[in-house]
């Protein structure tokens, strides 16, 4: 039996094949001993990436990972992997029947190979004050163009999507500051200015009432007792009084500042809020996991977004004449 519908190589010496009624879909569990090890390191993922299998492999896991390959345009399972061109096709009949792992991705409609994008991606996971597009150019062998556009891509990927819900839950513990651009968890987003009106907004959307916050003491903040548990910190004074810390967000903002300044040098306000999207990964991740944890969680994040060049330029919607 060859399992085309499931991985697209066949499964390695060793394998447990478990076959499941009533469409005889088969899952393959790997043993350990079986499976090569996935890399640990930025060594161990240049030399491991190298293998156009084991990229597509590395990928096909985390996006499908109940074993069933699903055609990301009609969401049939009735799917083959042709093992020669590296891509799947569907067997219902419509556009766009065959796709590779980009599709339904970041990486959609790139002709930068995976061992590039995977690269890439694990050195802005995981370089503390992030990495500038010129070094990306310089270390995969891409345009600093090209580069520009993988990064902005990969920070997409990496946005933190559980906006929606609130800090604070049961009382709990909140830090908030502002800060100007040229906790346990951190939830950053770009505001137009620091009025009262905007940044009380602002914490309105993101703090369960009752909570306790703590912040500094600007002005912005007077009223929000009323609503919070809120003690203030005197920067003129300390940066902690008591149980009232704001060590998390200083601690943030400067490693925010220090890629913007020393990386990145020249940031568009209109391209910011990616900017503050990848820190913020880096920082909500960076205890209890490891870079291979962290390029993981990216790369599983990389499914269903999708940034053009048109949209990144602020150019979608125009027409040439």
């Amino acid at each position: 039996m060859v399992l085309t519908s499931w991985y697209p190589h066949p499964p390695p010496p060793g394998a447990i094949i478990y076959l499941t009624h009533p469409r005889f879909k088969a899952i393959v569990v790997f043993m350990e001993a079986a499976m090569k090890p996935e890399p640990k390191s930025l060594q161990e993922a240049v030399i491991y990436f190298s293998n156009p299998d084991n990229c597509i492999d590395y990928l096909a896991i985390r996006r499908w990972p109940n074993g069933i390959v699903l055609c990301p345009t009609c969401g049939s399972d009735k799917v083959k992997f042709n093992p020669n061109r590296r891509v799947w096709q569907c067997a219902i009949h419509h556009a766009k029947r065959q796709f590779s792992i980009k599709v339904g991705t970041v990486m959609e409609d790139s002709a930068i190979p995976l061992d590039k994008w995977l690269t890439a991606t694990w050195l802005v996971t995981n370089c503390k004050n992030g990495i500038s597009s010129y070094e990306i150019a310089r270390d995969v062998k891409v345009t600093q163009k090209s580069a520009w556009f993988m990064l902005h891509r990969i920070r997409l990927a990496m946005k933190d999507e559980t906006f929606g819900s609130k800090f604070g839950k049961d009382g709990g513990e909140v830090e908030t500051d502002e800060t100007f651009v040229g906790g346990c968890k951190v939830r950053a987003t770009v505001v137009p200015n620091v009025k009262r009106e905007t940044l009380q907004s602002a914490i309105l959307n993101q703090v369960e009432f009752g909570a306790k916050l703590y912040s500094d003491d600007a002005v912005a903040y007077n009223e929000l007792a009323s609503l919070y548990v809120h003690d203030v910190v005197n920067h003129a004074e300390t940066y902690v009084k008591g149980r009232v810390p704001t060590n998390g967000l200083e601690n943030f903002w400067s490693l925010l500042k220090r890629g913007l300044r020393g990386t990145y040098v020249a940031v568009e306000p209109f391209h910011l809020e990616r900017y503050v999207d990848e820190q913020v990964f880096r920082f909500n991740n960076r205890k209890d996991m490891n870079d291979a944890d962290r390029f993981e969680l990216a790369v599983s994040q990389m499914v269903g977004r999708r940034l053009t060049f048109a949209e990144l330029t602020g150019k979608a919607g125009e027409t040439t004449n």
